[in-house]
């Protein structure tokens, strides 16, 4: 029994001290970036839209380089960031149209007004027409 716990907890050492290692030779061999930052919903969409058209044109034929590989790591980046912002931001509309329905049921004019044109404002910067 002694000889089975001793096992385990050896393999879990080794388990710990491989993983870590594992871990550490990926931080070293990818480099990290930035990316352009997103700031705004505009800048967000923007990105989203380049980075996209980017990413795009690199994996259209299907054949794909080692730098062509680096480039997508590389936008990545950015379009991880715009689509962080792009989530905030749809978070934040998801709460205006909230208000805009609460508004409506105690027929609150004002607020649907204001927030309504909020929403419509923001959404339609989402929306494909």
């Amino acid at each position: 029994m002694k000889l089975k716990i001793i096992t385990a907890n050896a393999l879990l050492c080794v388990s710990f001290f491989t993983t870590t290692t594992v871990m550490a030779e990926q931080d070293e061999r990818y480099e990290h970036y930035k990316g352009q930052p997103a700031k705004t919903l505009d800048q967000a969409l923007f990105n989203l839209a380049n980075y996209n058209e980017k990413m795009a044109e690199l994996i259209k034929d299907g054949e794909l380089s080692a730098e062509d590989m680096a480039n997508i790591h590389q936008l990545s980046y950015t379009l991880e960031n715009a689509l962080q912002k792009l989530d905030k931001e749809v978070d934040t509309l998801q709460e205006v149209l909230e208000e805009v329905h609460l508004a409506s049921e105690t027929m609150d004019y004002e607020t649907v007004k204001n927030q309504g044109k909020v929403y419509l404002d923001t959404s339609a910067k989402i929306v494909k027409k």
